[in-house]
């Protein structure tokens, strides 16, 4: 007879398949394990010789990429203690739009640092406590590590170090054309008055040349061609139809009875009179060019030829809502004239070749203006992804310049001066969080030593070079050169090498809230999974609409 092995109380109380894990063993080190895994996995791209990760997501698309932000959200992370670190830092991402991968290789190394202290005897608790005080005396130092404040955001060369340093993490090597190029963008679309918006700035991929060849332009670009015989209109004055720009049609179905040739050659008479009527009323309102987000009949588009209007279709109801912006126009759900308020002006609406792909060009050449658009060219698809995701880093750079003009000295200088500091407080400390307080100062040389493995360097040798340049309290500014063959430092005010503020005071907040609340868990208990078809992961991309 089988001998019958009885369920824990806990076990009893629940549905069966449910899984319940506890103890320090069993819950704890678990989890921190999942996450220091991830954090390994993420860590080699860091910096600007990162290694590129293939990922290959549920759709079969291959992503080859550097950028940490487009792999976890590739991945599909399951575990969910690790989820919470890919939380933080999509936070991170939606706050400053860069600065992802600090996020993740510090929660990574803070929960790395954990696991040997809860090894040693201290209580997650005590972990907590330190890590709590380490953090809020980490972001009271940063603010004394500030070199360098933007007096002019719409300066170029004020911005650019910002951004240069950005793009450079991404795209190592053409970080000084691609900075030159987004902080053209967007000095183009800088409002006097109102919040810099990363939306202002959109982008164009189109295949062939090099990335070189990449170009910006003050107004939208679409590659599409043009509906019309009409390729070129200066001084537009625009219409825009979120309908379809062709005759409506009756709801019922009607039958007509023909009897001889003259009601057969009138029948579409009417039709014909109203349509030019309507096309006649949009020309004699000084109407020269018409935008539609919808099919395009070939009457209309008929006497729209022979009233010289240019017709553009354009299907992206975003798209339609952006050249809104970009010209000042109000979106027609009729086909009906606009008033002078409702009607667009664009400097120049004309069709051109960029490579051998056609594109219509809405150029606008007064100084203020709602959009930029940089046409991004490139040898194969993955590579203009990944410019791409560099200018989307750079333009958020500019935009976190606007809401805080304050910047930190880049290449590891920041956090090898934390590490200094923070070490220092440690030992000023008492009672069992000061060793917490060590171990999180501790995190932050796991940056240089990253960045020194990234390059080839030898990690120890680095740190101890760093550490021996920053023995002054004038000393901050010292930073790791990786143009060098040999570990050397340099003056990051001297080569501009900057780091907006924000993206570190907020990467600090986001990955020591997300190691604590990791920390303080101590039992996973997860339900047996529903039956049925899964839910659907993710939300569509509604450029893709």
């Amino acid at each position: 007879m089988a001998m019958h092995v009885p369920k824990s109380y806990f076990q009893n109380m629940m549905k069966d398949g449910t899984k319940h894990l506890s103890g320090m063993h069993e819950a704890v080190f678990s989890n921190l394990e999942a996450c220091t895994e991830l954090y390994k996995t993420i860590k080699t791209c860091y910096g600007p010789k990162g290694l590129n990760k293939m990922v290959i997501n549920h759709l079969s698309k291959l992503f080859v990429t550097n950028d940490a932000a487009t792999i976890i959200k590739e991945l599909e992370v399951q575990h969910p203690a690790a989820k919470m670190i890919v939380m933080a830092s999509q936070q991170q991402e939606a706050e400053c739009g860069d600065g992802t991968n600090f996020v993740m290789i510090l929660a990574g190394a803070l929960l790395e640092k954990a696991m040997d202290l809860l090894e040693s005897g201290l209580s997650p608790s005590e972990v907590i406590r330190g890590y709590e005080m380490a953090s809020e005396k980490c972001l009271e130092i940063l603010e004394s590590l500030v070199c360098y404040t933007v007096k002019d955001v719409k300066c170029p060369d004020e911005v650019s170090p910002v951004v240069k340093t950005s793009v450079c993490s991404k795209q190592d090597g053409y970080e000084d054309f691609l900075a030159g190029l987004i902080t053209d963008a967007c000095m183009k679309v800088m409002p006097v008055q109102r919040t810099f918006s990363v939306d202002s700035v959109r982008t164009c991929k189109i295949l062939g040349a090099g990335v070189l060849s990449s170009t910006c332009f003050r107004g939208m670009v679409f590659r599409r061609n043009v509906e019309s015989d009409i390729t070129c209109v200066k001084d537009a004055k625009i219409a825009v139809f979120s309908c379809p720009f062709d005759i409506g049609t009756t709801e019922t179905k009607g039958t007509i009875l023909i009897k001889n040739a003259e009601e057969l050659k009138n029948f579409s008479v009417d039709e014909e009179k109203l349509i030019e009527n309507q096309i006649k009323d949009l020309a004699d309102a000084g109407i020269n060019c018409v935008v539609s987000g919808g099919k395009v009949g070939d009457m209309v588009l008929h006497f729209a030829n022979k009233f010289n209007i240019m017709v553009v279709r354009l299907m992206s109801k975003w798209d339609l809502r952006r050249v809104c912006k970009s010209i000042g126009a109000t979106a027609q759900p009729n086909l009906v004239v606009p008033t002078p308020e409702e009607i667009g002006f664009c400097s120049k609406v004309e069709l051109d070749e960029v490579g051998d792909t056609t594109v219509v060009v809405f150029r606008q050449e007064r100084d203020e203006t709602a959009m930029s658009t940089i046409v991004i060219r490139g040898s194969t698809d993955n590579i203009m992804d990944d410019i791409e995701r560099a200018i989307d880093d750079g333009v958020n750079s500019v935009k976190i310049v606007t809401r805080d003009q304050r910047c930190l000295p880049g290449a590891c200088a920041t956090e090898i001066e934390l590490a200094k500091q923070l070490m220092q407080y440690g030992e000023q400390t008492a009672g069992m969080e000061q060793y917490a307080i060590k171990k999180f100062a501790e995190a932050f040389e796991v940056f240089p030593k990253v960045l020194a493995e990234n390059t080839g360097l030898k990690a120890n040798e680095v740190l101890a070079k760093m550490y021996n340049a920053h023995q002054g309290p004038e000393d901050i500014n010292y930073g790791l050169n990786l143009e060098a063959d040999t570990p050397e430092v340099m003056d990051c005010m001297e080569r501009r090498v900057l780091d907006p503020f924000l993206t570190k005071h907020w990467g600090i907040k986001f990955a020591v809230n997300a190691a604590n609340t990791v920390l303080v868990v101590d039992q996973i208990i997860m339900a047996k999974q529903a039956g049925g078809p899964k839910p659907r992961q993710g939300k569509a991309d509604p450029d893709d609409e």
